[in-house]
């Protein structure tokens, strides 16, 4: 039995040269989760610092810990930076 080939228009997506002015609700849902990822990480992380006795182990979780808030700070000024430049 032979397998049909899929007509190329059908099987790939758009392609975009530039990220589209509007927002879904399943991307808007996915930066939630990767906003409430990083809160959760940083939050463990610190907490986890807290609780440690060797030093070497806290630094590590401290590091972690800078990195979950770097990363959702860069999401929120992207997210602040993007929502700026279309109320102009």
């Amino acid at each position: 039995m032979q397998q049909q080939q899929p007509n190329q228009s059908q099987s790939q997506p758009p392609v975009f040269q530039e990220p589209p002015q509007v927002i879904t609700g399943k991307d808007f849902n996915y930066l939630k989760d990767m906003l409430s990822w990083n809160l959760l990480g940083f939050k463990k992380a610190h907490f986890a610092a807290g609780q440690c006795q060797d030093q070497q182990v806290v630094v590590a979780l401290e590091k972690a810990c800078m990195m979950h808030e770097r990363h959702y700070q860069r999401i929120l000024q992207h997210l602040d930076q993007n929502v700026n430049q279309m109320n102009q």
